[in-house]
């Protein structure tokens, strides 16, 4: 299993379409026992919350968030934990929306002072 996402930020590695997370977006994720829940904003979103539950290296959770044009907007997404070469996390995501149509797959990786 990949080390604790505890007090890690992951930032996603491409934009999704306008309006939602994108490579601005920051993540800062907390775990215990496994129980998972981050805090996120930047670009297009103004705060976002995520929680739920690690099984192993699968993460299921929903979020909701707020975004800069004042409309609300949730969803539900299972990720896959990995590390990367350097140690780094990785998520790779599958993820719907539940208030709107739309769905796709996004990955974010931990970001370190070093990294962009």
């Amino acid at each position: 299993m990949a080390r604790s996402l505890d007090g890690l930020t992951l930032a996603p590695v491409a934009d999704q379409a306008p309006g939602q997370v994108g490579t601005r977006t920051r993540f800062a994720y907390h775990e215990q026992d496994g129980v998972i829940w981050a805090e996120y904003a930047g670009g297009d979103v103004v705060r976002g919350h995520l929680v739920g539950t690690r099984d192993g290296d699968r993460l299921d959770f929903r979020y909701v968030q707020l975004k800069t044009d004042g409309r609300t907007a949730s969803g539900h997404c299972v990720s896959t934990v990995a590390e990367l070469p350097d140690g780094r996390v990785r998520l790779e995501e599958t993820w719907e929306w539940e208030s709107q149509p739309g769905s796709g797959t996004s990955v974010v990786e931990q970001v370190t002072e070093h990294a962009p």
